[in-house]
């Protein structure tokens, strides 16, 4: 039976759509009205003393809801009165008597009426015991929710202790709690009662949890602020009661103006400094400005105004030192000792900006180090790989949130001296875009004639960069704006050789690995031997980092192999295998055995010289030319050249003159992934494809590099130093350059020298004559 014993289904009954609030049977409740089709409900409902249907709204910023935008389950009420509200509409008091379910809306003017069912309430079951302690965790988690609601009624307590129905009891809660909504109209939705007072714990128990997390909040809230209010208020207690006793005030500006008159300022400086002092004195206690102006004076009074080291001037001292720390590298440690001798006969001369270039792992980083040490400055690394935002190298304006100096002068505080050595690390590695130029920034920093009065846009204050050493270190110029090369003295590092390798190993890197790894000489011991099978059949680099992590990789091994068998380890050329594996190089790779159709150029890239095999093939076919291994625009031009002039030759070479018309010519340069360009390997291009067409070996053992013309010139190229370190590399004892880079062999290493030898050519026909093997049937 439904809750009034009455039939079922009730027909055009006057119907009001609430907006966020929810009707209970066996409750009252207070409503406001102010639609024109509510207020004509109330009045007729209250002109011919009927009941209403009283149902809940889903969205409530819907005027004119249809059957869809209202809830099913809605309460059937009585109007108990009505009265106006001085505001506007209409204010409502009705009891509820029973749920209803909506099953259409018959009448929409002058008011809603809908046709409602009674809903069929369930018997309360289970056993009595279970039932009881649902009611009485409900009624626990009421006095619990009470206590944390403000403006909790008194008398909703007693009532809701005094219903022992749980149905009845789930309603009460739904109705005069401060449940959402949405959740009191699942609290009508459920017809039975038990399954009613448990969405009921439920509802409560969230709205605990939330209730006292808003809690802690406001408490948190509250206590800091009134933390913020007690200290106000004691020092300015303090504050009246010093003035009393005439003391003068031993605050925080009194110690900045100390420490800033303590600096021997310039006058200009010194000024500024004051009125951010007499400033930050005006500011209230606990002002956010102000703790702005704190930290800048901090920064500020932390710089190395008048700091400095006294250097080194023993030039046999530096000498001994450079030679400890670094093995070769003659050329940038003759620099270094000319400066120092120039400063002992000058003592006024400014700091210089010195460029290391050379491929990776040659030493540039650690040389600037060892510079530090020789000269005995204070020494500071900024790393400019990647940085594409001026305000890094200048800082950022003191009046945003979060601004700071910029990397000069942090790097200055840092170091903690005004002519420290400041290494730029990668200066080739800048980018730049919408938010401005580092490398322009830089321009300042590095020029001797400006920046004696650098103005970083934090500091603000002029400070002389003019003492300080800048050493910058690149792979390459190419990629650095020439405004910014012109400002530094570029000195190049080359590619080690073989000797200089084992050198730096034994010396250097095999004692670190050593130490590292918990090795003593007297256990360990690694041969010359070995250490040459590894920078031969292990590694293939310009520089030693991969000797390094190889060495590491044997120290790794012995540790292990120490702990679990004792006894001394010895590592030879022999046993190298054991602890690194399979040789990484051949023999065959050094490309020491002549091919049809295959001759070795030389190419420069950022990381040192490479060998560059160049495949050519002749297959019967239409004349098409194809290139491949990612070759850029220079270098496919360079092909088309090579077959332009292997062409003018065929009479000489005995080659078919219709053969670009009944050949397809396919020029491979291998590694294909790696992109190459450049119109140095001209010459190699011209001489596979030559010995492709003739049939006849390309000479094995040699190399070459040689930009060509149509006429067969061959034209000077760049960077031979580094190609022809490659080839040494590789094993390769001739190498044909240009005859017009005759001059810079100079500038390659004695060692190099002496292993390979370098045949001078101007025309592309010595080339075939040198490199080109006879044909068996001549």
């Amino acid at each position: 039976m439904n809750e009034l014993n009455q039939p079922s289904i009730i027909r055009d009954i006057p119907m009001i759509a609430l907006r966020g609030m929810v009707m209970f049977p066996k409750t009252v409740m207070h409503f406001d009205v102010a639609r024109d089709v509510s207020v004509a409900a109330l009045n007729y409902a209250m002109e011919h003393e009927c009941d209403v249907f009283l149902v809940a709204q889903r969205d409530i910023t819907v005027d004119a809801p249809d059957e869809k935008q209202l809830y099913g389950i809605g309460c059937i009420a009585r109007i108990k009165q009505i009265m106006k509200n001085p505001e506007g509409g209409i204010r409502a008091v009705a009891a509820g008597l029973s749920r209803a379910e909506l099953t259409g809306i018959t009448v929409r003017k002058p008011f809603l009426r809908a046709d409602v069912r009674l809903c069929e309430l369930k018997p309360v079951s289970g056993k009595a015991i279970r039932i009881e302690a649902l009611r009485r965790s409900a009624m626990e988690l009421f006095e619990e929710y009470s206590e944390l609601v403000p403006r909790m009624a008194p008398d909703l307590y007693m009532n809701a202790v005094a219903t022992e129905d749980i149905g009845e009891l789930a309603d009460f809660f739904g109705e005069y709690l401060y449940f959402k909504y949405d959740d009191r109209q699942t609290i009508l939705d459920e017809l039975d009662p038990v399954k009613r007072i448990r969405r009921v714990v439920a509802i409560f128990e969230n709205e605990i949890d939330i209730l006292e997390l808003e809690n802690d909040i406001h408490f948190r809230v509250k206590e800091q602020i009134d933390k913020n209010n007690r200290e106000y208020y004691i020092r300015e207690q303090i504050r009246v009661l010093n003035s009393e006793l005439d003391e003068e005030e031993p605050d925080e500006c009194n110690i900045y103006e100390a420490q800033v008159r303590m600096l021997r300022l310039p006058e200009e400086s010194e000024e500024h400094l004051l009125k951010e002092i007499d400033r930050l004195r005006k500011m209230p206690v606990g002002s956010h400005e102000g703790t702005v102006v704190r930290t800048y004076l901090d920064t500020v009074i932390e710089l190395p105004w008048n700091v400095t080291t006294k250097e080194r001037n023993n030039l046999d001292a530096a000498k001994k030192q450079l030679d400890r720390d670094h093995w070769g590298l003659d050329k940038i440690k003759e620099r270094i000792l000319e400066f120092l001798a120039v400063k002992q006969l000058a003592p006024d001369i400014k700091g210089q900006t010195i460029c290391l270039v050379g491929p990776p792992g040659v030493g540039k980083t650690s040389l600037a180090k060892s510079i530090a040490k020789t000269l005995n400055r204070k020494y500071a690394r900024i790393s400019l790989g990647g940085v594409r935002d001026d305000a890094d190298i200048r800082g950022h304006r003191k009046t945003y949130i979060g601004s700071m100096p910029g990397r000069i002068m942090n790097a200055v505080k840092l170091a903690g001296s005004s002519n420290a050595l400041i290494l730029l690390d990668e200066v080739d590695k800048l980018c730049s875009d919408f938010r401005g130029d580092p490398a322009a920034a830089l321009l300042e920093v590095l020029d001797a004639e400006q920046n004696n009065a650098y103005r970083d846009h934090y500091i603000e204050l002029p400070f002389d960069l003019s003492n300080i050493m800048f050493i910058t270190t690149a792979n390459t110029t190419d990629s650095i704006p020439a405004p910014l090369l012109d400002r530094m003295e570029v000195i190049e590092l080359d590619s080690y050789t073989r000797e200089e390798k084992l050198n730096i190993a034994k010396k250097h890197l095999l004692p670190k690995q050593m130490k590292r790894h918990g090795l003593k000489p007297a256990v360990f011991k690694v041969t010359d031997g070995a250490i040459l099978e590894i920078i031969n059949f292990y590694t293939r680099e310009s520089g030693v980092r991969e000797v390094e992590r190889e060495l590491a990789a044997v120290c790794r091994k012995a540790a292990k192999e120490y702990l679990e068998n004792g006894g001394k380890i010895k590592v030879d050329e022999k046993t190298v295998g054991r602890y690194l594996g399979v040789r990484k190089f051949r023999e065959s790779d050094f490309a020491s055995e002549g091919a049809v159709g295959t001759a070795n150029g030389l190419a420069w890239t950022a990381v040192g010289g490479v060998l560059l095999p160049v495949e050519v093939s002749a297959l019967d076919g239409s004349g098409k030319l194809e290139l491949t291994g990612r070759l850029g625009d220079v270098m496919k031009e360079s092909a088309r050249t090579a077959v332009s002039f292997i062409r003018s030759r065929c009479d000489a070479l005995g080659i078919d003159g219709e053969f670009y018309k009944t050949k397809d010519i396919h020029i491979h340069a291998p590694e294909g992934a790696v992109p190459k360009d450049g119109p140095s390997a001209g010459i190699t291009m011209a001489l596979a494809l030559a010995s492709a067409l003739t049939g006849r070996k390309v000479t094995g053992g040699i190399a070459m590099t040689g930009e060509i013309t149509l006429r067969g010139r061959v034209l000077q190229i760049g960077g031979l130093k580094e190609k022809s370190m490659a080839a040494y590399r590789h094993g390769i004892r001739r190498v044909i350059i240009p005859k017009e880079n005759l001059p810079d062999l100079d500038e390659i290493s004695e060692t190099v020298k002496k292993a390979t030898e370098f045949i001078p050519v101007a025309h592309m026909d010595e080339v075939l004559a040198l490199a080109l093997e006879k044909d068996v049937s001549e």
